[in-house]
């Protein structure tokens, strides 16, 4: 499939690949989510990377998880426990058939349901790679601001400027922006003081 930041992403049918210094992560996309290499991934993984050589996690909570690539990402990099969640069935399954391919049963789960439920979950990283009006709800409940860092994407140029806004209002720091021909962004951020 390919590589990006640290992760060589691979099928199973291909797992004899082998990356140079990166970690490799067996990923079967299902019949629903194509590659698994949408630029919002692709910056998820790297905003993961930089977030993880900079102010290490250990507990994350991965909201839309989809096929689980950024939750398995996250636990190849160190998270001791991931929590992946996701409203559709299908990518429930898929997701937790990708966390067995990549034997990581032990420290990543997976639940079926709404992402504003879990916005509680005791962690120390958000990452949120799904739609603009999840996004604004999360941001608006208390579980929100009990995380030390977050990464949100999946928002287009106008919804980035409102999620930016919104996140004005708090006691947090935006620490990198991605965009991807100026379509597609990605925020990272983190609390002020943690």
């Amino acid at each position: 499939m390919g590589r990006v930041s640290r992760f060589l992403i691979v099928p199973p049918w291909e797992n004899g690949q082998e990356g140079d210094g990166e970690n490799k992560i067996l990923l079967d996309p299902g019949v629903v989510f194509g590659t698994s290499l949408h630029p919002t991934t692709r910056d998820c993984l790297g905003a993961l990377v930089k977030t993880y050589e900079n102010y290490r996690f250990h507990r994350v909570l991965d909201l839309g998880t989809g096929t689980g690539i950024l939750a398995i990402g996250a636990a190849l990099l160190g998270a001791e426990r991931v929590l992946a969640v996701d409203n559709n069935p299908l990518a429930v399954r898929i997701a937790l058939r990708n966390i067995r391919l990549n034997a990581l049963e032990e420290r990543v789960e997976v639940k079926e349901g709404l992402a504003e439920g879990f916005a509680e979950y005791n962690s120390d990283l958000l990452v949120a790679n799904i739609h603009y009006d999840v996004i604004r709800k999360l941001i608006e409940g208390e579980g929100f601001l009990k995380k030390k860092c977050f990464i949100l994407s999946g928002l287009m140029r106008s919804q980035a400027r409102d999620i930016r806004f919104q996140l004005s209002r708090y006691p947090i720091e935006i620490v990198h922006e991605w965009n991807h021909d100026m379509i597609w962004h990605t925020i990272l951020g983190k609390a002020k003081v943690f």
